[in-house]
């Protein structure tokens, strides 16, 4: 089997402009093709991901697609920027990858995850992710601590046990808070709003549900520090991003908390993750299976990860495609924690973008068991893309 050509998409959602998707799908001489992504479809970078796709597009033309290892080494090894790279890289990386796993499924007639190796649990605890934007079809600022208690409560009736929220993206009045809000040492009123927030979410869904705390990177070590701290008594599942990704500094946070830490969506390729399971300075690991480097390198990852007592939740926010290839890898490793369910997955303009619309019932998530990825872009989506075909 043979790769002939391969479809490099950007997908167009007008009423959210901030989101773009970038796809391929990947086509075979046997009539098998397969769908991956490049999750940098927010944020700035989607244009450079399109780019990096159709560029490492090039390289695979003719060659096996069941040979994912080798064509993996060869966009590491034979790029120049590969060793060593950045989410646009490896996001490019990634989107291929997942599109040849998908083929070989199919090809095999086997579910991604039975070729891991087999499925430790056929359905996934899930949280309620970024739920400080509302938890429903359309975005919700809240702002006051009886918001953030409301949609909390309304999370948990849905059949939820674990909420992650940032609790400083907005200020009191709704307005979006800046990396400029947030560094150094927090102010007494800053953090009199966070913990505000936060005590209203716990009073209001009891002691039996999970709290992450997310922060996107927004803080620095010091500000890191003193918010966990202040949340510790609210008995937080774990500290997510809680600044800008240093294993230095990761280091100094979690010999100085007593709440544990995730961090991964900005960091890329087990060269990167080692010296964090090194440190011991992460606890939970969060590959972005459409940004770490593909499925074969993030099942890399998570056995190093293993080997440290790492817990492992993939970071999930991009299209059902990288949703879907989250279930597969978590339920084929063992040291699975808990899987990310964002808020984008309950918007109309993501779900219409693939076919099948996997969704949790009761916080609980099924692992898809269609032949490959269980997956693909959807006619809709394929047909209003703007397209390159390399070949």
């Amino acid at each position: 089997m043979k790769i002939t050509k391969v479809e490099v998409m950007e997908f167009v959602c007008p009423s959210v402009p901030f989101f773009r998707p970038i796809g391929c799908r990947i086509y075979t001489d046997e009539g098998i093709y397969g769908d991956g992504e490049a999750a940098l479809s927010y944020g700035v970078g989607a244009s450079a991901a399109f780019g990096m796709v159709k560029d490492l597009a090039k390289m695979i033309i003719g060659m096996d697609p069941l040979e994912n290892e080798v064509i993996w080494h060869k966009f590491h090894r034979s790029t120049f920027w590969g060793q060593a790279g950045g989410p646009v890289v490896f996001a490019g990386i990634s989107a291929i990858d997942v599109a040849l796993w998908d083929i070989k499924g199919k090809y095999f007639g086997q579910p991604i995850w039975k070729l891991l190796g087999g499925k430790f649990r056929g359905e996934l605890r899930c949280y309620a992710s970024q739920i400080q934007q509302g938890f429903g079809p359309v975005h919700q600022v809240k702002a006051s601590p009886e918001e953030y208690a409301e949609i909390s409560r309304y999370a948990v009736s849905e059949g939820y046990d674990a909420l992650k929220i940032d609790f400083m993206v907005f200020d009191e009045n709704g307005r979006f808070y800046g990396y400029e809000d947030r560094k150094a040492l927090l102010t007494p009123h800053v953090m009199g709003l966070f913990e505000e927030r936060l005590a209203a979410v716990r009073e209001a869904v009891g002691p039996q549900v999970d709290i992450i705390i997310e922060n996107h990177s927004n803080l620095d070590a010091l500000s890191a520090i003193q918010v966990a701290n202040m949340a510790e008594p609210y008995k937080i599942m774990y500290f997510e991003e809680p600044n800008t990704p240093s294993v230095k500094t990761s280091k100094y946070i979690c010999r100085n908390i007593n709440i544990p830490v995730a961090n991964g969506e900005r960091i890329f390729s087990r060269w990167q993750y080692a010296p964090y399971f090194e440190n011991m300075c992460i606890q939970i690991a969060q590959p972005d299976v459409g940004t770490c480097g593909g499925l074969t390198e993030a099942v890399k990852i998570c056995s190093m990860a293993n080997v440290y007592d790492v817990a492992v939740q993939a970071h999930a926010c991009g299209t059902p495609i990288s949703s879907t290839v989250a279930l597969h890898l978590e339920a084929a490793i063992p040291n699975f924690i808990i899987h990310e369910h964002h808020l984008c997955f309950l918007h109309g303009y993501n779900r219409e973008l693939c076919v099948n619309d996997y969704q949790p019932v009761r916080g609980r998530i099924a692992v898809p068991e269609l032949p490959g990825l269980g997956n693909e872009w959807s006619e809709k989506a394929l047909a209003g893309a703007i397209k390159v075909v390399v070949e």
